[in-house]
């Protein structure tokens, strides 16, 4: 590992656990305070100095346009989501923008059912995607990486993953969105918020879902992680919300310092970053994670558990249930043209009692 990332980790300390239902959160400190200024995406749209379009007329999935009008560089996470244009997307790599740039960046999309414009701008959603989905879309970014040095992540997995977390909180959305899973649960996301303040000094988090750990993530300035925690908590407590697992009692320090000894153990790979400095990939057993650096500092590292067995199973899972809702949408349009008014109504029903059923035979 590379010796700027195996020093940030090690100098990690564990705050006081913070707990909420199956979820337990132990904010991040770290001595070290150095390295470049920036400010986030959130601050910068705030601003009015960044504007985030699509290539061009037509609209590209994998890429978007952004110009930093600013005199301050940008921080622009994993897995943010941006909304609007023709369809919303998620950062697929952790990027620091150069001061007045234009820069086109890797993206996917969030968003299946829409390819029209609803604005001609990108805004921030105020949503990270899950740490679940991103560990995933971690991986595959980094077999990008190492086949075509791209950091093109696998959109069918993607949307996949989006499908079943829709089917865990039983969401419907007309349009496949992952926001609408996000604000379906904004009052019960609240409710867990409302347990991890962000405290001084606090610099990241290591969640734990029951007595597994989910993730980490840190940033290198307080204000800047301050900007973005709270869409961070509210990540990983959707993946605690949904997961369910049972509440391990006691607060689970030994592993989350067995994760970060983990992490630190981690194989590397190492790639030119789309904007300043570099993009590190690490991968150890039934884990994952990534890294930028810049001017011998840790900007922003993310590492998240994640096994083979548990990704396909959730993909098979959505798999299916995207097989039986199209097996039942040839049987029940017929129906729907032939009749009107409330044998729709049935016919959307009868959908959705199936889709019930198959949920509850897996």
């Amino acid at each position: 590992m590379d010796a700027i990332v195996a020093t940030c980790l090690s100098g990690l300390e564990l705050g006081q656990p913070q707990r909420f239902g199956n979820l337990v959160v132990f904010p991040l400190f770290t001595s070290l305070d150095v390295g470049p200024k920036y400010v986030t995406l959130s601050e910068a749209l705030g601003e009015g100095v960044l504007e985030v379009t699509e290539v061009h007329e037509s609209g590209s999935v994998p890429e978007l346009k952004i110009a930093n009008r600013g005199k301050r560089r940008v921080l622009l996470l994993d897995g943010e989501e941006l909304v609007g244009a023709k369809q919303n997307r998620v950062l697929n790599t952790t990027i620091l923008l150069k001061k007045t740039s234009e820069t086109i960046i890797p993206v996917s999309c969030t968003e299946q059912g829409r390819w029209s414009y609803v604005s001609k701008r990108f805004a921030a959603s105020g949503v990270v995607m899950s740490p679940r989905m991103r560990g995933s879309k971690s991986e595959a970014v980094a077999a990008s990486l190492e086949r075509a040095q791209s950091f093109r992540a696998d959109q069918g997995q993607v949307w996949a993953e989006i499908e079943e977390m829709s089917a865990s909180a039983q969401v419907r959305s007309s349009t496949h969105a992952m926001r609408d899973v996000f604000s379906s649960k904004a009052g019960e996301l609240e409710n867990y918020l409302g347990a991890f303040p962000c405290l001084p000094n606090q610099k990241g988090l290591l969640a734990v879902v029951g007595e597994k750990v989910v993730g980490l993530d840190f940033v290198s300035r307080e204000s800047s992680y301050r900007s973005v925690h709270a869409k961070l908590a509210r990540s990983y407590a959707l993946d605690a919300l949904l997961e369910r697992r049972e509440d391990g009692g006691k607060p689970p320090l030994s592993q989350a310092k067995a994760f970060l000894e983990q992490a630190s153990q981690t194989r590397e790979k190492k790639y030119k970053s789309v904007g300043h400095g570099w993009d590190h990939r690490f991968r150890g057993e039934n884990l994952v994670g990534s890294a930028l650096t810049y001017r011998n500092t840790v900007i922003h590292m993310a590492f998240f558990s994640s096994t083979a067995s548990e990704r396909q199973e959730r993909i098979a899972r959505a798999r299916r249930r995207r097989e039986f809702r199209g097996s039942l949408e040839q049987r029940l349009v017929p129906m729907q043209e032939a009749f009107l008014g409330p044998e729709q109504a049935v016919a959307e029903e009868d959908m959705e009692m199936g889709l019930q059923d198959l949920e509850q035979t897996e």
